[in-house]
């Protein structure tokens, strides 16, 4: 079920987003043992996403702009898209996607549907990211390297997944590049802006948390 009741398929101002603080938290247990040695455990399988969109406003308009953003998801109430400014493509922040990038699976002639994900890491140590909201038309997929046109397949938003037109092929490496968004809400329920404070240099405080969907 998902952790909030609807979702809003629209994204916070973009020009404000790049100039947003914030990233990934984790939550693990710590526990130290009378040998001085210690027992972790993570409480998190995914990391959570948290920013502070207020150090990307720059001018009145944007205060404005957040305010009515504000007000049409009814605060905290409803998930919207927001574009991360440090991740937010299958490739490095200064590359294009290529239907080569993350690693989705391997055919095994029978299954048609695959989990989006961008990987971090390598081996043993990856971190495998679901992606529920990607650019739909920046979603780039290749079997084995072959890219499949856009008619081939599909992206299911409920489930997070790519749907192939045709199963692949036994073994078959099944890749995609894309850009996305993260589903996040207000972590508030309410916006405090002044324009005495904004004029003196002061900049808001607008946090933002990311929800699963």
């Amino acid at each position: 079920m998902s952790e909030l009741a609807s979702f809003h398929d629209v994204r916070f101002p973009h020009a404000i987003s790049f100039g947003a603080t914030g990233g990934p938290e984790r939550r693990n247990e710590i526990v130290s043992l009378t040998s001085g040695r210690e027992k972790r455990n993570a409480r998190f399988s995914q990391s959570r996403h948290h920013y502070d969109a207020g150090t990307g406003i720059r001018s009145l308009e944007d205060l404005h702009d957040v305010l009515v953003f504000f007000e049409a998801r009814r605060g905290s109430l409803h998930a919207f898209r927001f574009r991360d400014p440090f991740d937010m493509k299958s490739c490095r922040p200064e590359a294009a996607p290529t239907p080569a990038d993350q690693l989705l699976g391997y055919g095994d002639g029978i299954a048609t549907h695959f989990k989006l994900v961008k990987c971090y890491g390598a081996g043993d140590d990856a971190y495998l990211r679901l992606i529920s909201k990607p650019v739909i038309s920046s979603l780039r997929v290749a079997v084995d390297n072959a890219e499949l046109t856009a008619k081939s397949f599909s992206f299911d938003e409920a489930l997070g997944e790519v749907v192939l037109a045709k199963a692949p092929i036994k073994g078959a490496a099944l890749t995609a590049g894309f850009e996305f968004d993260v589903p996040v809400r207000f972590d508030n329920e309410r916006l405090s802006l002044s324009l005495t404070a904004f004029k003196a240099g002061q900049i808001p405080s607008i946090p933002l948390v990311e929800v699963q969907l």
